[in-house]
């Protein structure tokens, strides 16, 4: 081995460590932000009589496992890589099932405070905590369906030594067959264009609603803004199907950063929105925020009291 290949392979070791260290460091300190957030909620029983909060933390949570299974995934395609392809499916296919449910629970949430401001007499018999149990089942049985289909074609189209040899761990590496890919696509952009429909629907629905009455203006501003921010995540969310695209773009522009772009766009569209969640509740939420900060205070045995929204 010559100078110049001894070369390479430690600057490729060093970049691979590099952003490994990167993106499990984000991962942690999102996942100890969303902890803390999951602790404050079931530290206090009033956030469990809620529609809202039982909708936004489902959100975290799920979040929380997106991420981790987003970070192992990514840690993986560096340091091994053969991964048993068995293995890999059940990483994949609950890894799909989690980062299909956040817009669809973005909906879910963008609905329910659509019915708080347009039909405030309505709220406490359609939003009940049993009817939100049932939407969060949904959420869950909805966003399995395109998991299940490639996994279903994989197992009866693939032999069984397939499952037992080993490959890079990434969906179109394991699910490469040509319906699998089309699926795929169409299952993301189906999600993604309803989920739009609903915000769009529901945030103008809102805007109206509120010229015309002259009730609980507050309430519906602070409505609109909160299915604004449910659209810049889904938005996000949306740039995530597109990464190929944005690599291929940027990478024909910047031919010498194809790394620096592909780690970049990986940590806009697939990490740092995972952030977005905390920040839209335990910031703008004064109710959760109080009860959070009394979390915080460790050795103390005081409650906040239950402010008004």
């Amino acid at each position: 081995m010559n100078s110049s290949e001894l070369n390479k392979r430690k600057d490729f070791f060093g970049e691979a460590v590099f952003k490994n260290f990167t993106v499990v460091l984000f991962g942690i300190i999102i996942n100890c932000i969303n902890s803390l957030l999951v602790y404050t909620f079931f530290k206090n029983p009033v956030f469990a009589q809620e529609p809202r909060y039982i909708l936004y933390m489902q959100l975290i949570i799920n979040d929380m496992v997106t991420l981790s299974f987003t970070v192992t995934l990514f840690v993986l395609s560096y340091t091994l890589p053969g991964f048993n392809v068995a293995v890999c499916c059940i990483i994949i296919f609950i890894g799909g099932i989690v980062y299909k449910n956040t817009p669809l629970n973005l909906a879910g949430m963008a609905i329910e405070r659509f019915v708080a401001v347009c039909y405030p007499l309505h709220h406490s018999r359609i939003c009940t905590i049993q009817n939100t149990k049932i939407l969060i089942c949904i959420i869950w049985l909805v966003g399995a369906v395109p998991a299940v289909v490639d996994l279903l074609v994989v197992i009866i189209l693939r032999p069984l030594s397939f499952f037992t040899s080993s490959r890079k761990c990434y969906h179109q590496n394991v699910f490469d067959f040509e319906y699998n890919i089309i699926s795929h696509a169409v299952f993301n952009i189906g999600y993604m264009c309803l989920v739009w429909v609903l915000l769009f629907y529901t945030y103008f629905k809102v805007l109206f609603s509120a010229k015309a009455a002259a009730s609980e203006p507050a309430q519906a501003q602070k409505a609109r803004k909160t299915i604004l921010l449910h659209g810049v995540q889904l938005l996000l969310c949306t740039l995530s199907l597109f990464t190929t695209f944005l690599d291929g773009a940027l990478t024909t522009l910047f031919p010498y950063y194809q790394s620096v772009i592909f780690f970049c766009n990986f940590i806009f569209t697939s990490i740092l929105p995972r952030l977005l969640s905390p920040l839209i509740y335990s910031m703008r939420d004064q109710k959760f925020k109080k009860y959070m900060k009394s979390s915080l205070m460790c050795g103390s045995d005081k409650r906040a009291t239950n402010p008004s929204d």
